[in-house]
């Protein structure tokens, strides 16, 4: 009689790549369910027939905001679509958690009630940071109360009550860098949380440089079609219980279709990322030899997004684009161009958004994967109304550098 051969696929025995993580983490059962492709689970609620064990389940997650064993109780408390594509996005940060919310914005307001909730409502915080991230912290909507300071400043501003420093890098728009290394030890026990939005898992993993919690506006790269919202928070289990707590009082979740589109998103990151970000250090290279570009910001460790200053009107260059979309949000297939003072920044106070680098004739275009002498073309045409000086004015040098 032939040997019987095993349904059930081997377990992984070693750690995978980042590119192999990307295509199966959240998939890992899939095969042994006789399925290829992950299912979406549109269910708003689960029928239950005992409902003293299910009151028993909901009192658990009450207690200690943990995913429920067994099926799911209600969409609003956990989707098993929506697990899947947490799965995923923990593995490629190297976290042991992530919850996922429906928006970027929702995802960093979770985060402040969870630190307020425990009286930690000061946050130190390191300008630039996305427009609204900047508003929601300078407002006080939440409660919170924020000291902007540079990174050499943040020990200094730590209080007892300070529940979290944030910072970006590579910043929006500007594309500065901080060395998460040397903030993180300058934290002390206050949590580090990174806005990774830019530069993705594939150029760097925050969480191994000494930061706490990782965020992502998953509507940018993670999703990487311009066709869904989301974001995503990746830290520890115990802070990821609280938010899912929080998550399950105000509402902010993640549908289900848009976590399967993030978990399909992530499956090609690894990809797009490398491949947008060639194009970009091309780009990078002829702007910073045209005599119309003032200036041009790369950060060292790379990536697809590039921000550059003209001397002539920056709104003419956008409407001038025909190829590059203008249009908020990056990190999509196609190219896309914007004027932050305009648009993304607008909403900060202009003495605070031009001390930042956001100047008026900045702009910030986030490379697709069109190819490059297309796209350098369609540049070239709406430059062409820029004026051309001879040189360089002194003090306005071409801050850019190579992808490794």
């Amino acid at each position: 009689m032939d040997d019987e051969v095993s349904m059930t696929p081997p377990a992984a025995t070693s750690p995978r790549a980042l590119a192999t993580e990307a295509v199966h983490a959240g998939r890992d059962d899939l095969a042994s369910l006789g399925l290829h492709a992950p299912p979406i689970d549109l269910s708003t609620t689960y029928p239950s027939y005992d409902s003293r064990a299910e009151a028993m389940r909901i009192d658990a997650f009450a207690t200690t905001g943990a995913r429920p064993d067994g099926p799911p109780v209600y969409a609003r408390l956990d989707n098993p679509t929506t697990g899947r594509f947490e799965t995923a996005l923990a593995r490629l940060e190297g976290a042991e958690s992530a919850v996922a919310f429906a928006s970027g914005m929702a995802a960093l307001s979770a985060v402040l009630l969870a630190r307020a909730s425990q009286g930690l409502r000061h946050v130190v915080a390191v300008r630039p940071l996305y427009g609204c991230s900047d508003h929601l912290l300078g407002a006080g909507l939440l409660g919170t109360e924020v000291t902007w300071t540079d990174p050499a400043g943040i020990a200094d501003a730590i209080r007892p009550d300070t529940g979290l420093v944030m910072i970006e890098t590579p910043a929006n728009p500007t594309l500065a860098e901080i060395d998460i290394r040397a903030v993180a030890h300058a934290c002390g026990s206050v949590p580090l949380l990174v806005d990774n939005t830019f530069a993705t898992p594939v150029l760097q993993r925050p969480l191994e440089h000494g930061a706490r919690i990782v965020l992502h506006s998953a509507t940018k790269y993670l999703g990487g079609h311009g066709d869904v919202l989301g974001g995503v928070v990746a830290c520890d289990e115990a802070f990821a219980a609280t938010l899912r707590q929080v998550r399950f009082a105000t509402g902010g979740v993640l549908h289900p279709l848009a976590g399967y589109l993030l978990l399909r998103g992530l499956s090609t990151l690894p990809v797009r990322v490398r491949a947008a970000s060639a194009s970009a250090v091309e780009l990078v290279r002829r702007l910073t030899a045209d005599p119309r570009v003032a200036r041009v910001h790369y950060p060292r460790i790379g990536g697809a997004m590039i921000s550059f200053e003209v001397y002539g009107d920056p709104h003419r260059v956008i409407a001038g684009v025909r190829l590059i979309t203008p249009a908020v949000s990056l990190g999509s297939v196609d190219s896309l161009i914007q004027h932050p003072a305009s648009i993304s920044h607008r909403i900060v106070e202009e003495g605070n958004r031009r001390a930042s680098g956001v100047g008026d004739r900045l702009l910030r275009m986030s490379v697709g994967l069109e190819d490059v002498e297309d796209l350098w073309a369609d540049l070239c045409q709406a430059l062409s109304d820029g004026p051309l000086p001879s040189a360089r004015p002194t003090g306005q040098p071409v801050e850019a550098s190579a992808a490794r």
